[in-house]
């Protein structure tokens, strides 16, 4: 068995800072060159306990934080850390430390990345049989600290996993002309890539598992202290593919209109309301 990439203590998760940036500054050239956008995979990127112990964890899921049940985005479920099993939840405070900071920031070339304490959004997340993500672009201001999305991180924990199962990641053109890549979710591959309001990926294709398995990654999300007051937020942007059955997100674009025509406090009071009943 040939040594992981991020070879940190399978049981402290603990590695040299000096380590973790030697490592990121090993893949800088080949993150920083991807196209469309900055991005990379890497297999063999953990220690191979770590995930064991990870999957081990997850036989025992609470309810979820969030379920998807829509044309865009369904029979997917999100997991937040905290309330995981101590192993796992440990796991994502490691990933949230110095060294695994200082790793993305020499790797992306991106400086004063901040982490999410909150892991809003972020966490395990499972996929079901019949399950999909279509393409799009992610939310691009953390609420809560007022801090702009830079980076995201995906580690997948299935075993074996073959491209004909679906679930596979892609990468699209800016423009939604083509599929770029395309990279099957197999055990202890990470992808991690740059966000934007034109950064669009997915896994559009829904799993199929033979056996009925559901598919499962870690995902990680890191900001940077750079939002100003001429941006304009937006929540997740999806895109249909060309020659698809995928559906445009109504819902959002609904919602957009009707916060660009409310004065901001009428939009606040009656936002959640609108929620509510779909719109």
């Amino acid at each position: 068995m040939t040594d992981p990439i991020f070879s940190f203590d399978p049981e402290t998760f603990l590695i040299p800072s000096d380590k973790a940036k030697e490592i990121g500054t090993s893949y800088a050239e080949t993150y920083q060159a991807g196209q469309p956008y900055n991005h990379i995979c890497i297999d063999n990127f953990l220690p191979e306990p770590v995930l064991e112990n990870v999957i081990a964890d997850l036989s025992t899921l609470p309810a979820p934080e969030s379920s998807f049940a829509r044309a865009q985005e369904n029979l997917k479920s999100s997991y937040i850390p905290e309330r995981l099993p101590t192993y796992t939840k440990n796991l994502f405070y490691a990933f949230n430390s110095r060294p695994f900071i200082l790793f993305l920031e020499e790797m992306t070339g991106i400086k004063g990345l901040i982490p999410d304490p909150y892991f809003m959004g972020a966490g395990i997340h499972k996929t079901q049989n019949g399950g999909h993500l279509d393409i799009h672009a992610d939310f691009n201001l953390h609420q809560m600290m007022q801090v702009e999305r830079r980076l995201n991180i995906l580690i997948y924990l299935n075993r074996d996993w073959q491209a004909e199962w679906g679930g596979n990641f892609e990468i699209w053109k800016n423009d939604m002309s083509a599929k770029v890549k395309s990279f099957t979710p197999t055990f202890n591959r990470m992808v991690c890539f740059s966000t934007g309001s034109n950064t669009f990926h997915g896994n559009p294709e829904p799993v199929n598992h033979p056996d009925g398995e559901a598919r499962q990654s870690i995902a990680l999300y890191y900001y940077t202290a750079t939002w100003g007051p001429d941006r304009k937020s937006h929540t997740t942007l999806f895109k249909p593919r060309p020659g698809t059955e995928d559906q445009a997100d109504s819902v959002i674009a609904r919602r957009a209109i009707m916060k660009d025509i409310l004065p901001p406090i009428v939009y606040r009071r009656i936002g959640y309301h609108l929620r509510k009943v779909g719109f």
